[in-house]
């Protein structure tokens, strides 16, 4: 039962990656009344907020875009940050959305951000451990035990992330809505692109979490 789990989380995440790509192109053509790019949509946000200590700035690559709270910069993928369409601005405005959280202490931010250096170390030992865990189970079952701690250490920083991209969406669109940024057929897509991006942290939340039942069902001798 539980292979057959991972199967279909691995085809939803396959699934849904791509609807995302073919939403962010649909969108990207439905070019902004205001004539505003993403960066100028970030950059009025922030002001909007009364934020002015965080910077909007370019990054290379393709939905590379997030918020950084360490140096407090608002990043952008070229394409967002140049282009002037309801998915730039939609990318844009809940990029921002981090930083407003940031900036009122939101709690659910807060408890991921205490996650951040724990995950860091986490994933890097991870992987050998539970490999180890699984080849030494009768010999050495605590190594795997180790594994499947820190395992759930990235499975509840991908459960606490959901909240956060929610949130953050959620602020994007109230502001793009209620400062007429958008007109109704732009905040639709908008409203799209955000709907499929929020669903890969959905999956890769229930993806996570069954990984890690997958491995606990290995521990305690119950292995499907």
């Amino acid at each position: 039962m539980i292979y057959i789990f991972m199967i279909a989380t691995m085809l939803a995440s396959w699934f849904v990656g791509y609807r995302l790509k073919s939403k962010f192109e649909k969108y990207s053509k439905v070019h902004l009344q205001n004539g505003m790019s993403g960066a100028e949509i970030a950059q009025k946000m922030l002001l909007d907020h009364g934020i002015r200590d965080v910077r909007v700035i370019s990054t290379p690559g393709r939905l590379t875009d997030h918020y950084n709270p360490m140096d407090k910069t608002v990043n952008l993928s070229e394409a967002v940050y140049n282009e002037r369409n309801a998915a730039a601005a939609a990318v844009a405005a809940h990029e921002v959305g981090h930083a407003v959280q940031h900036a009122t202490a939101y709690h659910w931010l807060t408890m991921r951000s205490k996650l951040v250096p724990a995950v860091s170390i986490a994933s890097n030992v991870m992987p050998w451990l539970l490999l180890g865990g699984v080849l030494m189970l009768q010999s050495f079952p605590q190594l795997l035990l180790i594994g499947i701690v820190l395992f759930s250490l990235t499975t509840l920083f991908s459960i606490v992330t959901l909240p956060v991209e929610y949130d953050a969406s959620n602020r994007a669109l109230k502001w793009l809505e209620s400062k007429h940024m958008v007109n109704q057929q732009e905040l639709a897509g908008a409203k799209d692109s955000l709907k499929w991006a929020a669903r890969t942290y959905v999956v890769a939340a229930i993806s996570s979490l069954g990984t890690l039942l997958y491995y606990v069902m290995i521990y305690m001798g119950r292995r499907e």
